[in-house]
């Protein structure tokens, strides 16, 4: 019976290969049919209580990593929502996560290097189209912020008249594409760039010279406050700035690993490619650097992000944090594309889950 049994399991078996093959066209429709009216208008936004939110966009650094994207954070206070850095693939992440960029109130740049704004014309792009916006994406910047807008600005400029032209005024205004630049004056340590609907955000110099001005930004909301450190070297400052903020989302390079980096490829006769991996190590955080600026901050939780070298496993975490975990006592978490840190309004409670 047993064997009769098995007999005829192993034909059900065969003949579900043989239809998966023979109609592997016809179900490939079907799933993919499903798969869009699963995702199709997904608002992973819309089921967010009200408080104050961080999620990771983007947790990679210029090191090739498949599995994460350049500098990207998405913030939502309240029904508003902001993007701070944009790099490669930080719009692809975000519609992963179920983030309808065409509903951005600004984008907020900490500083100009390539890595933190190459993701930007896709944003540009999608907040346009996505939205039917009919006023450019505003972008919150240090001075010289204009030149980097109207550089994107310029290199899609034919691009929107295509758009325009193709999808008609519904679809793709033409008053908005492009982007408009919102600069801030930085004659202090620290300045509130934005009150609105019970957010403050404020701005705060960083150390990454010799790249000035470099910023990170504090976000205080219905009793919860959360600050993004950019790219920074060990910072005062920003430990002055977030003191009292909950949770601190912070670069992290561990110089540890650079330096083996650096020794293969001095080794191996790249000159130049060793020089970088010692020149980047004077102007990033360490993971023990940042464990500590948070614990003078007095922060609850400590995410690390723009992590530098590229991890491909979880299992080299350790290596990465060296004695970071004895320096700080509250979580300490690697963070890793599609997270999303919740600090409810009216409550102390950190929540985190996943988008992707």
């Amino acid at each position: 019976m047993v064997k009769k049994a098995g007999i005829i399991l192993a034909g059900l078996v065969a003949f579900a290969l043989v239809a998966a093959i023979a109609f592997q066209a016809q179900i490939g429709t079907a799933l993919f049919k499903r798969a869009v009216e699963q995702n199709n208008g997904r608002d992973s936004l819309a089921a967010l209580e009200d408080g104050l939110h961080v999620g990771l966009c983007g947790t990679g650094s210029p090191m090739p990593n498949p599995d994460r994207a350049g500098p990207c954070n998405l913030v939502v206070a309240g029904k508003q929502v902001f993007v701070v850095d944009i790099g490669e693939g930080g719009v692809r992440n975000l519609a992963m996560m179920g983030v309808d960029v065409g509903r951005l109130d600004a984008l907020l740049l900490t500083h100009f290097h390539s890595d933190h704004i190459d993701g930007f014309g896709p944003l540009m792009l999608n907040f346009w189209i996505r939205g039917t916006n009919t006023s450019p994406l505003q972008v919150y910047g240090p001075s010289g912020v204009e030149a980097i807008v109207d550089g994107f600005n310029a290199a899609y400029a034919t691009d929107d008249t295509y758009r325009t032209a193709h999808h008609g005024e519904d679809v793709a205004p033409s008053t908005g594409g492009g982007a408009q630049a919102r600069v801030f004056d930085m004659a202090g340590d620290s300045v509130v760039v934005l009150e609105r609907d019970g957010l403050t955000v404020t701005v705060f110099k960083v150390q990454h010279a010799p790249v000035d001005p470099a910023v990170g930004y504090r976000f205080d909301y219905k009793g919860r406050s959360l600050c993004i450190s950019g790219d920074t070297a060990k910072s005062t400052n920003l430990e002055r700035a977030c003191k009292g903020a909950e949770l601190i989302v912070h670069e992290a390079l561990q110089p540890a690993l650079v330096a083996e980096m650096e020794t293969q490829l001095a080794a191996s006769g790249n000159a130049s490619g060793a020089k970088i991996m010692v020149d980047i190590q004077d102007y990033h955080a360490s993971p023990e650097d940042a464990a500590d600026s948070a614990q003078l901050a007095g922060a609850r939780m400590l995410v690390l992000s723009h992590l530098v070298p590229p991890l491909p496993s979880k299992y080299l975490y350790p290596a990465l944090l060296g004695d970071a975990e004895n320096r700080f006592d509250g979580d300490l978490v690697v963070g890793e594309d599609g997270m999303l840190f919740s600090l409810p309004a009216g409550s102390d409670a950190i929540n985190t889950s996943e988008l992707i």
